[in-house]
């Protein structure tokens, strides 16, 4: 079933991703090396979790960056941005008596642009993902689901993403299938329960204690979590938005639509009429001069 996705009611839901969970996106992304002092839960575990936002907090996590159509440049000198395609998914959080997450409830599956800095050096993996309002985006319409098992609530989906640029479209991540994931289903659901009530972070590694943040947030009761970005294509990999740009991120049901199909669609501008498909197309700008 498909759902309309609401702006609003995610301002108050926790932003949180999964960093390393499509095998070999963080090599193409130049972020491997980051990671290099952590240690991985399994040798096929994703690296750890992230937060992009924490509601009511204060500084930049506390700043709400998501939207449907836009996406605005940082205005910051000498950093490239890249297209992160990737499922994203709702769901509602469980905590215990001690604030500590104890359950994570999947209630739907949305395309996702986990938009990222590309910068050598960055502290923590929170300071390449939200840089102000309009650094993020999700698709207007999603599917619902009760669980994110390959052969569940995954099954049939496919991940692709585009960038139309001058009036050319080109292939920027692999389509792909979202039953791909290193993890899924309760073994993704189980490991981030585990990140969240055990990641602690530490100065020599990207990571942070997300888990904490959620409990001085108040517990927040639902969340939208990006659980990976997929390959890119050679592309993809190379090439980095500027103003003018579209991203465009779709998650669709093979069993309604081709890669061809969906590539053709994009290519003649009729994205958003694909049946069974949560479509995300986002205007690249710049952010708006002050007073």
């Amino acid at each position: 079933m498909v759902i309309d996705v609401a702006l609003a009611a995610l301002r108050s839901a926790a932003g949180l991703g999964v960093a390393g969970n499509f095998a070999g996106h963080l090599e193409q992304a130049g972020e491997a090396a980051d990671f290099a002092n952590v240690v991985p839960t399994a040798a096929e575990a994703p690296k750890g979790m992230f937060p992009w936002f924490v509601p009511g907090r204060s500084g930049q996590l506390g700043e709400f960056p998501v939207t449907h159509d836009e996406l605005v440049l940082p205005d910051q000198p000498g950093v490239d941005l890249q297209i992160e395609p990737e499922v994203g998914l709702l769901a509602r959080l469980g905590y215990d008596d001690h604030g500590a997450v104890a359950s994570i409830t999947p209630e739907a599956v949305v395309a996702w642009n986990d938009c990222s800095i590309r910068r050598e050096g960055a502290r923590k993996i929170s300071d390449k993902k939200n840089w102000g309002p309009a650094s993020k985006g999700v698709a207007a319409r999603g599917f619902a689901v009760t669980d994110i098992e390959p052969d569940g609530g995954l099954a049939g989906l496919r991940i692709a993403s585009f960038m139309r640029r001058d009036g050319q479209v080109h292939a920027y991540g692999v389509d792909s299938p979202a039953a791909g994931y290193s993890y899924a289903g309760t073994t993704l659901i189980d490991w981030m329960i585990d990140r969240l009530r055990e990641q602690r972070g530490a100065d020599d590694t990207p990571l942070e204690p997300v888990g904490e943040y959620l409990t001085l947030a108040g517990c927040p009761d639902t969340a939208l979590i990006g659980i990976g970005a997929t390959r890119y294509t050679p592309f993809g990999e190379t090439t980095y938005l500027v103003a003018g740009d579209e991203s465009i991120v779709i998650v669709y049901h093979e069993g309604t639509s081709s890669p061809a199909g969906v590539a053709d669609a994009v290519l003649a501008g009729a994205e958003h009429s694909l049946p069974q498909a949560s479509v995300l197309v986002q205007r690249v700008g710049v952010a708006a001069a002050g007073p």
